[in-house]
């Protein structure tokens, strides 16, 4: 009889790669994690329980069909795994890399729930695809028929370039055009390399690029090219900026010299540390923590970029102030863990009241206030209250400003005011195809959600792909119906 190859979840413990020491991976930029090693990775796939309902599967935006792939991964059919993981995804050593895996999958494992610890489902994933490019399994866009139809997408980010993959595939034509230098937006200048290595985000560029996608760099909408032009050359064209704006911070000082964004901060930084780029900011030390008394504001994802950035910039210190506490912080706290090992220190339950302001101009400290929690808000979540009389001063030679992203305001930008917003500034468009109320535009990702996760964008690029294949291959029925 043949030995049952998984639900080994009883008698095998929940094992992570091996992560490197604190002291000698926060001076660089590289993975902190090691790669899983083949029979590793079949051990930690084999615990998977194979349940009924997987609740992993049906907790991923994505619908990704984990407990298939996990169990092709125990079994030694690793190109099977491969091929089970891309067909609902279009990065997955990207996901496998930065998903908030302990609130999505992971976070609703049956055997987690159980007491026995969650299967490693992104680790697992990281090493199918990583496998995969290794053992050539990954190829480009080779379309059977080529389709006369064309799509333009703007922005070169994760919904827009997952769009542009599935359209690609199809026989469309597609031009990506994007403001920056490099394609992969917030993948390639907004996280850090020590999450996500530039060259995996490079190679999928290069692959798109062989595929027949065309990349038009530096353009920015608005300026180098009207929104009118672009609709002109495609028969659709979906827009995929996603939310650049970053909010902004009042208060007494707010305006002190030495106060910055998180993301002209993390860009700068990537462009040093990954790319080798010259960056003005970064060498006159506006940009660089080196040195310095960091204080960073916010609790999400990218303030702890910011924190474990700085750190690795030679921070003299580095401090976190987030209004809530621990548990009801936004960002994964697989992330805080990381950043407490590597030197950061977390201010709970403050905020920001004002800055003062040394020589020239620049901040030398924040005025901190402390909170509690007082009654839930309408999402349920308990609201911060100040404590009044708790105010202190926190040294500061840098503060990096991480609140989250908003919309821009494209109609105005864009000379489109017939194009819709919300109140909230992003695009009126239907959460499953992407269609506006223009026709042949569609919108996908956070430009459509507001700041959301990068397995949201994929969900939504592909997801519009589906619908604008549906629509030209309608109208081109019609058109022959004539």
């Amino acid at each position: 009889m043949a030995k049952q190859p998984m639900l080994k979840f009883v008698t095998t413990q929940r094992e992570m790669p091996a992560k490197r020491e604190a002291d000698v991976r926060n001076r660089d930029f590289a993975e902190i994690y090691a790669e899983y090693a083949d029979q590793k990775a079949k051990e930690q796939a084999s615990r998977c329980s194979q349940c009924g309902v997987p609740y992993c599967q049906s907790h991923c935006p994505l619908h990704n069909n984990i407990p298939d792939w996990l169990n092709l991964t125990a079994t030694g059919r690793l190109q099977e795994a491969y091929e089970i993981s891309q067909a609902t995804n279009t990065f997955p050593e990207i996901c496998g890399r930065i998903c908030p895996q302990d609130r999505l999958c992971e976070g609703n494992c049956v055997i987690e729930q159980s007491g026995h610890g969650t299967v490693t489902i992104g680790s697992v994933e990281k090493y199918i695809t990583d496998t995969a490019w290794e053992e050539g399994w990954v190829k480009p866009a080779a379309p059977e028929v080529e389709r006369k139809e064309s799509v333009g997408i703007i922005g070169a980010g994760p919904g827009g370039l997952a769009a542009a993959d599935m359209l690609r595939r199809a026989g469309v034509q597609v031009t990506v055009y994007d403001r920056y230098d490099r394609s992969g937006g917030l993948l390639t200048y907004g996280i850090p390399g020590f999450k996500l290595e530039k060259e995996v985000v490079m190679r999928r560029n290069k692959q798109l690029e062989a595929g027949g996608v065309r990349f038009v760099m530096n353009c920015s909408v608005g300026e180098d090219m009207s929104f009118e032009e672009i609709r002109a050359q495609h028969d659709a064209v979906i827009i995929a900026t996603g939310v650049y704006k970053s909010r902004d911070l009042g208060g007494p000082g707010a305006g002190a010299k030495g106060i910055v964004k998180a993301i002209d901060y993390l860009t700068a930084s990537n462009r040093v540390a990954n790319f080798g780029d010259t960056v003005a900011e970064y060498d006159s030390g506006e940009l660089n923590a080196k040195g310095k008394k960091v204080v960073v504001i916010g609790g999400g994802d990218t303030a702890m970029d910011c924190v474990r950035t700085a750190i690795r910039q030679g921070a003299e210190s580095v401090k976190c102030l987030y209004r809530r506490d621990r548990a009801n912080m936004p960002g994964s706290q697989r992330e805080v863990q990381n950043a407490e090992e590597e030197g950061v220190q977390f201010e709970w339950l403050t905020a920001p009241a004002g800055f003062k302001s040394g020589e020239a101009d620049a901040v030398d400290s924040v005025i901190v206030q402390k909170m509690r929690l007082g009654a839930p808000d309408a999402s349920g979540r308990q609201s911060p209250e100040v404590i009044e009389g708790s105010d202190y001063d926190e040294p500061a030679d840098l503060v990096i400003k991480a609140l989250g992203f908003e919309p821009e305001e494209l109609p105005t930008l864009w000379g489109c005011p017939e194009l819709e917003v919300t109140r909230w500034g992003t695009v009126k468009a239907q959460f499953t195809s992407g269609r506006t109320a223009l026709e042949g535009v569609y919108a996908v990702g956070d430009i459509v959600r507001g700041a959301s996760l990068v397995v949201w964008a994929i969900r939504d690029g592909r997801d519009c792909a589906e619908a604008i294949l549906g629509d030209l291959n309608s109208r081109a029925a019609a058109i022959a119906a004539e």
